[in-house]
């Protein structure tokens, strides 16, 4: 995550509030990019206490289906991965960071829309030490909760980040809740050309949510990389872009998409790397990052 921050210094661009001052009814039209790869971090805390980081990755470069489970110690960030599969349905034990985690899974009857990631018709379990840490899914598994007496309302998990990648095309479409209490929004985001007279343009971006234009970034060559601050669902929002390589190595270029809730304690966007982690510890929030890729993988 500091990798896209520290572009983000006290020269950065910044959008003025007269982008989103005015009121739009721009709805913008478009026909999305592939989503190929979901990665979703996950904050586990179970009743000693103890703390996790779950990783979750779904990857549709094979097939929909595949995916990956990495762990890690809430304060190390050094995440194992202990399973990669590509199986419908299954279980497995491992022991890592000084306990036991065992992974329940079925995908038979999963759906998909457009990515990777299912959106109904499956479950993923992730016990630890017995306690169910993390579940995901809409179908039901509770043979193993019957035989070991668990209780669910013991799991207090939390997405803390979410990261996209995106290819094909200059326009990207997904969803995004930024608290629990909140409602999922659409999110676009958009690169268009504003005609200037004969043989001249200008590249523009776009970022709507729920089909309103909430940034309109123009001159986006000039502007490459900046910040604007959002309000939704009564939290604060910062979104950044840095589309540098996106505009001048098209070929291999990948822009780059940030969506954070921030505390209103918080005085500005990025603290000192000597606080960030402190400040981490103290709150959390969630983070949306989106990788976007003009060309096909």
């Amino acid at each position: 995550m500091r990798n896209i921050a520290s572009c983000y210094n006290e020269h950065a661009i910044k959008v003025t509030d007269s982008y989103c001052s005015n009121p739009s009814n721009q709805v913008l039209y478009h026909i999305p990019s592939v989503q190929n790869l979901v990665t979703c971090i996950y904050k586990v805390k179970i009743s000693t206490e103890k703390q996790f980081l779950i990783k979750i990755t779904w990857c549709s470069l094979l097939q929909q289906g595949l995916f990956s489970i990495s762990i890690s110690d809430k304060f190390t960030k050094n995440y194992k991965q202990i399973l990669t599969t590509d199986k419908s349905k299954g279980s497995k034990i491992t022991e890592s960071l000084n306990s036991r985690f065992k992974i329940f899974w079925d995908l038979s009857s999963a759906t998909y829309e457009v990515g990777p990631e299912p959106v109904n018709g499956f479950f993923v379990k992730v016990l630890v030490n017995s306690e169910v840490g993390l579940i995901l899914g809409d179908m039901e598994h509770d043979t193993e909760q019957r035989k070991s007496n668990l209780d669910d309302k013991k799991s207090r998990f939390v997405l803390v980040s979410r990261s996209e990648h995106f290819s094909g095309s200059s326009v990207y479409s997904t969803k995004a809740k930024f608290c629990d209490a909140g409602k999922y929004h659409d999110i676009v985001i958009k690169c268009s050309t504003e005609e200037k007279g004969f043989k001249n343009s200008s590249a523009v971006l776009f970022v709507s949510i729920d089909r309103k234009c909430v940034i309109e970034v123009k001159r986006l060559k000039w502007n490459f990389r900046g910040n604007q601050t959002i309000f939704l669902d009564a939290l604060v929002v910062d979104m950044m872009w840095d589309v540098h390589d996106w505009l001048f190595n098209p070929k291999n270029g990948c822009a780059i998409f940030m969506f954070r809730t921030r505390s209103g304690l918080d005085s500005r966007l990025w603290l000192e790397e000597k606080n960030l982690e402190k400040n981490e510890e103290e709150k959390v929030g969630f983070s949306l990052l989106i990788y976007a890729s003009k060309n096909p993988d």
